[in-house]
């Protein structure tokens, strides 16, 4: 599953397990806003179209905490 391979990398990356549940399921939801943005239903949404939005999302999420 997306979410828990997002997850289990954060946690690996030193992240505390509630904090990294969080934001992973922050960014797994930003990935699927971004499928839905290319044109995506909710119908066909699949995991692997989540992880092909993953770096956009990720980018995003970035970019925002570099503005704040």
């Amino acid at each position: 599953d997306v979410l828990t391979g997002i997850i289990s990398g954060l946690v690996s990356q030193g992240y505390e397990p509630l904090d990294a549940a969080v934001l992973g399921t922050y960014v797994h939801g930003s990935a699927a806003d971004e499928a839905l943005k290319r044109g995506y239903t909710h119908e066909t949404l699949t995991a692997s179209v989540i992880l092909s939005c993953f770096s956009e999302a990720i980018l995003k999420i970035s970019d925002n905490c570099q503005k704040l």
